[in-house]
């Protein structure tokens, strides 16, 4: 009996099943007396296994029109994935030719065929085929075995599960791009259409920065890290990435001074990397003849004792109520003035503000720093003088893939920064850090990424050479988490990507500077050492 024989269902939103740490496709054969949960949209796995699936899809299309045709899919757009065809201008007429013969595919239902291959016939079928991305990957693998899977005579492969048919993906969009587009998916709430495309210019802005970075680097797949590092070029790398770190700071820096701004708000996602750009911008403020004071946006939080309760009765810690921004604000405004004020101290162990504050004047040419996830939200600076503020997004928008085909997605780039940081300062187990991240990301959603547009710079805090440095801090604690944890899955996903990054020498450790964002994680930072 199937997976979906057992779930007797036709339902095609059920997309697979989880069993313990392991996601069963819904052709699978059922474990006996298994106890199954369904993946939908609503789930992640859900959403990662309709996007496989629909890029499958997409590669069948591109293939029959274009044969030979490279294709580059890169990163999240919103509810979508860009996607870059090099060399060929994507004009209207080439994407209502690629979704005709999508909705083709579709509609035929044609069946996902699994089959275990090993791993040199792997590489051969992919040397022959021309798809030198993925041979260099496949090298890099330590099993001898791959599953492939073949649909209407193309075989391919995703780094996980796929629903049964391609009847199984009828929602999605092409979305028009400079040098490409955006394939679209639908959400969990309206799973029958393609969601809405969010234009984000300055998101996407960064993201081609970053993937001028690569060029200039010269990495853009794992197995590119892979060779630098055979060739012993891991300590230049290093240096090339931070000095291009270095140099967008020092430009976001002479925006503010040029620009006369004496407010800095700064806002990004969890482990992007928010403190440390911080510090590092002060330091080129300094560099400029400006004095940076920060304040750090966890002073002003209320009294733990004040906070309103959710209907489950436990209080949302990353609401924007919890600040206390009349406060905030009246504090501005009067430092702008020239005024003294007294910046409140939050006491994390008692979830309460000491009785005496921090007094604090600003200079004239003082620039005051603030940080933290409110950062970019328009309620914390409403009645302030615009032209003296400069706001900052800053995020870990990775633009390395582990082959053309398969990205690796920013969000699990983080994660993997803030397990280890967890473990390191923290104490806190990967199984704990897991098991909260859908609640971090859900606050992401609703309280950061709605205003990342409004920033007047945005900083990508990725750095390149930075995955083979989290695998050796982070690979040993992953593999550590049983079968039977929940995180299992989360936990094994995030391994299969780093299998594809070989370890590092450890002395290369010392190369990373003691101002490098990557040490607010790693350790070794002197940001707040005197």
């Amino acid at each position: 009996m199937t997976v979906q024989e057992c779930l007797n269902t036709n339902d095609r939103h059920i997309l697979a099943a989880m069993c313990g740490g392991q996601v069963l496709e819904l052709n699978e054969p059922a474990p006996a007396d298994a106890q199954l949960h369904l993946l939908t949209l609503a789930h992640d796995e859900g959403r990662r296994i309709y996007e496989r699936s629909l890029r499958f899809v997409l590669l069948m299309a591109l293939r029959r029109l274009y044969p030979g045709q490279q294709v580059r899919i890169e990163y999240s757009a919103g509810h979508g994935v860009y996607v870059r065809l090099p060399g060929m201008e994507v004009t209207a007429a080439c994407l209502a030719d690629i979704e005709r013969v999508m909705r083709e595919l579709v509609q035929a239902d044609l069946p996902f065929e699994k089959k275990t291959w090993q791993l040199d016939d792997a590489i051969r079928y992919f040397e022959e085929d021309g798809q030198s991305d993925k041979v260099a990957l496949l090298r890099l693998r330590p099993y001898s075995f791959f599953r492939m899977y073949c649909c209407g005579g193309m075989w391919e492969y995703f780094y996980g599960a796929m629903v049964p048919s391609t009847g199984y993906v009828p929602a999605f969009a092409l979305e028009p791009q400079p040098n490409g587009f955006v394939l679209m998916l639908p959400t969990a709430d309206a799973p029958d259409a393609p969601a809405a495309y969010i234009h984000r210019p300055k998101h996407l802005q960064v993201f081609g920065q970053s993937a001028r970075w690569c060029e200039i680097l010269g990495v853009v797949n794992a197995a590119d890290v892979a060779e630098l590092m055979a060739r012993k070029r891991m300590r230049a790398f290093i240096r090339v990435n931070e000095a291009l770190h270095d140099k967008a700071i020092a430009s976001i820096a002479d925006s503010i001074v040029t620009g006369g701004k004496r407010i800095v708000l700064v806002a990004g996602p969890s482990s992007s990397g928010k403190t440390t750009f911080t510090g590092r911008l002060g330091v080129h403020l300094q560099v400029l003849g400006r004095r940076a004071v920060q304040i750090s946006l966890d002073n002003y939080y209320r009294n733990r004792s004040e906070l309103p309760r959710e209907a489950d009765g436990t209080v949302d810690l990353e609401a924007l109520h919890t600040i206390d921004v009349p406060l905030l604000r009246t504090h501005l405004a009067a430092l702008l003035r020239g005024e003294e004020v007294e910046v409140p101290r939050f006491d994390f162990v008692t979830s309460s503000r000491v009785a005496q504050g921090v007094p604090l004047r600003l200079g004239e040419q003082d620039i005051v720093m603030l940080e933290g996830i409110h950062g970019l939200n328009p309620a914390l600076y409403e009645g302030l003088p615009m032209e003296m503020i400069h706001r900052v997004f800053v995020s870990a928008l990775t633009c390395i893939n582990l082959d053309d085909h398969n990205r690796i997605r920013t969000t699990d780039v983080r994660l993997l920064r803030r397990i280890v940081r967890d473990n390191q300062f923290r104490g806190t187990l990967p199984e704990e850090t897991l098991a909260m991240w859908n609640s971090v990301r859900q606050g992401e959603e609703k309280w950061i990424f709605p205003y990342q547009e409004q920033a007047d710079s945005v900083f990508n805090t990725a750095l390149h050479y930075e995955l083979p440095i989290l695998k050796h801090f982070a690979s040993e604690l992953l593999e550590a988490i049983p079968p039977e944890s929940p995180q299992y899955l989360m936990a094994r996903r995030l391994c299969k990507t780093l299998h594809y990054f070989p370890a590092i020498d450890p002395e290369i450790l010392d190369e990373i500077p003691p101002l490098s964002l990557l040490r607010e994680f790693i350790g070794g930072s002197t940001m707040e050492k005197e």
